[in-house]
């Protein structure tokens, strides 16, 4: 039996290409994508090639980044453009192989297994035309890693310095990716990097030998994993894409959403202003993916030092409406946290978890008001159908307008998309 040929697609400093590629005047310049400094999201969210030449690096603040390169051009993020883009190069990939599974906006695996011979069985020049199709057909470029495992051919598209393809095959993988840093392999976190270089693990190839012994004292299962990954052992599957759709059926485990609050908040009601957006957010999402959740958390970031916590909580029933999972996560930060000048908050998340699909049976309350429950479930479809139609802000809660600096903010529109876990 043949090795798998399993490509990751990885589009070079995306979000500033695109701000690049739709702007001409940024071309060839130092650019980074930024959050807004007056909303305290003052960060860099991504950077384009002449901004990381000039020293500037992901999650530093702007400010610090302008002293570096006084002449830097900073633009807003735009995710429903960014979606776009990343659909289209999807649609591409579509055109090789029905095996497309994305992780995240700018990064895909593909399995051209089946398809290889359609395109005379040279992995590499198909590697090559798809390189050039997203190039010429999108103004953007690829870092592409082929192999016959997944893990592998992210590392190869991870090791490419931009607009490169990487093979790490049989052969050349213990000459190739073994002498890698420990931290290139995936899952290996800033933490248990530490843990393996406190223990002499240096590399990959150090991993790849570790003994059972060793692996389970320090990290359980996760070491076990991360050998094999380390080994070439990793047979996961390249998920199979819905051409109507641009993406692919995964099981979803939670849907969340967070934010830094323009202000520190200092009072009930400013908190409970930002938590009924951000579960507003989350009760529209799983409405979408027509699920109801079990399980609600609630998490915290304090103003002063900025550490953080997070509570949770499993409802007697699931349920997809708003107040809900709003309600649940106030009572949750209350319970847990004085909401004064004292104990400001600098940022919260809510997140659901514990999902169920609608299709489930549920055993409503023999002694609740189940036809109430019914309409009030109603109510919330048809608001997010004039949401649809007309925008989010076309129906406020007063809940939500009582804090005037966050009345205009429209958090379902404006979230980031995070890669979805490869550990499923």
């Amino acid at each position: 039996m043949r090795d798998r040929v399993i490509m990751h697609i990885d589009m070079n400093a995306f979000y500033a290409s695109v701000a690049q590629h739709l702007n001409p005047s940024l071309r060839g310049r130092p650019v980074v994508v930024s959050g807004d400094p007056k909303k305290r999201n003052g960060i860099i969210l991504a950077k384009s090639r002449e901004a990381k030449a000039a020293g500037i690096t992901t999650a530093e603040p702007l400010w610090q980044a302008q002293q570096k390169c006084p002449d830097l051009r900073v633009v807003m993020p735009d995710y429903a453009t960014y979606k776009r883009y990343s659909k289209l190069a999807r649609l591409i990939y579509y055109d090789y192989t029905n095996q497309v599974e994305p992780f995240g906006l700018d990064e895909s695996w593909i399995d051209v297994t089946g398809s290889l011979a359609l395109f005379g069985n040279d992995p590499y020049l198909v590697a090559q035309e798809i390189s050039e199709r997203i190039k010429s057909e999108l103004g953007l470029t690829v870092s592409i890693g082929m192999s016959w495992n997944k893990v592998f051919a992210k590392l190869g598209s991870d090791t490419d310095p931009g607009d490169g393809i990487i093979q790490i095959t049989r052969g050349n993988y213990q000459h190739s990716a073994w002498p890698l840093d420990a931290g290139d392999l995936m899952y290996v976190g800033p933490s248990t990097r530490r843990k393996l270089h406190s223990s002499g693990y240096e590399t990959i190839g150090d991993i790849a030998g570790a003994s059972d012994y060793f692996l389970q004292k320090h990290f359980g299962k996760i070491g076990f994993m991360l050998r094999e990954f380390a080994q070439g052992k990793d047979n996961s599957p390249v998920r199979i894409m819905d051409p109507a759709k641009a993406d692919v059926d995964y099981d979803i485990k939670g849907i969340g959403n967070g934010l830094t609050a323009p202000h520190d908040l200092c009072s009930p009601s400013e908190v409970k202003a930002l938590i009924w957006l951000l579960s507003e957010s989350v009760a529209q999402r799983l409405r979408e993916s027509y699920l109801r959740c079990k399980t609600i958390c609630v998490g915290v970031r304090r103003a002063s030092d900025l550490s953080g916590y997070s509570r949770q909580t499993t409802l007697r029933q699931p349920t997809c409406l708003t107040a809900d999972i709003a309600n649940a996560a106030f009572d949750l930060l209350r319970a847990n946290q004085p909401l004064d000048d004292e104990h400001a908050i600098r940022a919260l998340h809510v997140r659901t978890t514990n999902l169920v699909n609608m299709d489930q049976f549920v055993q409503y309350d023999l002694f609740g008001d189940t036809e109430a429950l019914l309409k009030r479930e109603k109510l919330d479809y048809c608001i997010d159908a004039l949401r649809d139609r007309f925008g989010n802000g076309c129906i406020r809660r007063v809940v939500e307008m009582t804090d005037k600096t966050m009345a205009d903010l429209d958090i379902k529109r404006d979230n980031t998309v995070h890669p979805i876990g490869y550990l499923r």
